[in-house]
Formats: structure tokens, sequence, C-alpha cells
């Protein structure tokens, strides 16, 4: 957790990590005023019950703190869903098709492939498309998860850092082989994805075109 990934992997996992703080701290608060009141309140202590009237005060503080922690957590997950759905302009496009039981990858010139190439420090846009059953695009270093559905057409997008390689799943269980739909993403230097770019358009027949800036080919 917390490894700058994505730019959406270190505000996930954030946000996870004071959703957990302030529910655990509700648990606590609640299982303490349990345990004080089973004491307090105990029949041994109370063999004659008596009728508490209203306390309007008390009723309003345990009304209203919950409601502003509960949208405070709210505030947080629609902000990273703010983040996760404005694509940056010029982002790289690159299609992605599901099927049972595989991923392929199509760059703007008609290349495929089987895993996800991309270049460091440059959005990616993926367009999703399933040839036959629910799927979903899972790259859980990322925090990025979209469902992917027959006859409609979804998008997400991510940048990353760093050369590395990171795995993808389908976290939607789409029929005998789901567990086989596992590939990866790997994110080149800008010159090293360029090349790898050519040569593999070389080698499918398909015409090559550049598809970073030459100043960002050169860092």
């Amino acid at each position: 957790m917390l490894k700058d990934a994505s730019p959406f992997s270190e505000y996930v996992d954030t946000t996870f990590l004071i959703v957990v703080g302030i529910s655990s701290l509700v648990l606590l608060g609640l299982m303490i005023a349990m345990v004080y009141f089973i004491i307090r309140y105990s029949r041994k202590k109370n063999p004659n019950p008596t009728n508490i009237e209203g306390n309007i005060p008390l009723e309003i503080t345990w009304t209203v703190i919950p409601l502003a922690l509960f949208m405070g957590m709210f505030y947080l997950g629609w902000n990273g869903y703010l983040k996760e759905i404005t694509i940056p302009e010029g982002a790289h496009e690159i299609k992605v098709t599901a099927r049972m039981w595989a991923w392929s990858f199509e760059y703007p010139n008609g290349v495929k492939t089987d895993t996800l190439y991309v270049p460091v420090n440059a959005p990616v846009r993926l367009t999703l498309h399933s040839l036959d059953v629910n799927h979903s695009f899972y790259i859980p270093a990322f925090r990025i998860k979209k469902d992917v559905i027959p006859n409609r057409e979804n998008t997400m997008w991510f940048k990353t850092p760093r050369a590395a390689s990171y795995d993808i799943a389908c976290a939607e269980y789409c029929g005998l082989n789901h567990s086989y739909m596992y590939t990866k993403v790997v994110a080149k230097d800008s010159s090293d994805f360029e090349q790898w770019y050519k040569e593999v358009s070389l080698k499918q027949s398909k015409p090559y075109l550049r598809m970073l800036a030459e100043e960002k080919v050169k860092e």
C-alpha cells in the first residue's frame, strides 16, 4: 500500500485507511458505551426500572457527529471517483477487448498484443469492449477497475511514473476458465517503448505511427 504506481493508488490507499480508522473508532466507542450501560444499568444495581426522558442535545449530538463522519467519507470517495473519470487531453488511445478467456490490446495503427505495453509518465486512455459475457478490467497496483460489458463501451485511464510490470486480472466471474484471465501491463521508458512499438508494427506489417512526441522520446 501507499506506493505511487498511478495517480490513484496513494489517494485510494489513504482514503481506505481513513475509512478504516473512522470505522474502528466508531466500533470502539460503541463497544465502550455498551459495556458501560451493561454495568451501569444492570439489574443488580437497578432492580426497579425507571423511565428515562428524552435528551434533545444528546440526540442532536449522536445524529450530527455520525452524519459529519459519513459525509466526509462520501466526499473522499466522490473526489476519488472524479479523478478516475477525468481523462487528460492527449491521452494515448488503446482498445481493450475481453473474451472468454483472455485480454487483447489494439494500438492506434492496428497492432494487437496480449500484454499491455505503455510508456511511463504518459496518460493512457483505455476503451473497453467485451465479445461475449461480462468481464471486469482490474489493475490492483493502480487501484483501478472497470466493468467490461457486451454492447457497451466503457473507458478508463491511468499514468504510471516508473518502468515496471503490473498484474492485470478479471474481477468479474466470467465462466469456467475465469482464472486464466491474467496478463501484464508493462511500462517502458519513452525510448524503449517507441523502439518496441516500431519493432512490433513492422513484425505485424502495420504502419509505424509514432505514439510519443519527438522530444518525449529523447528524454
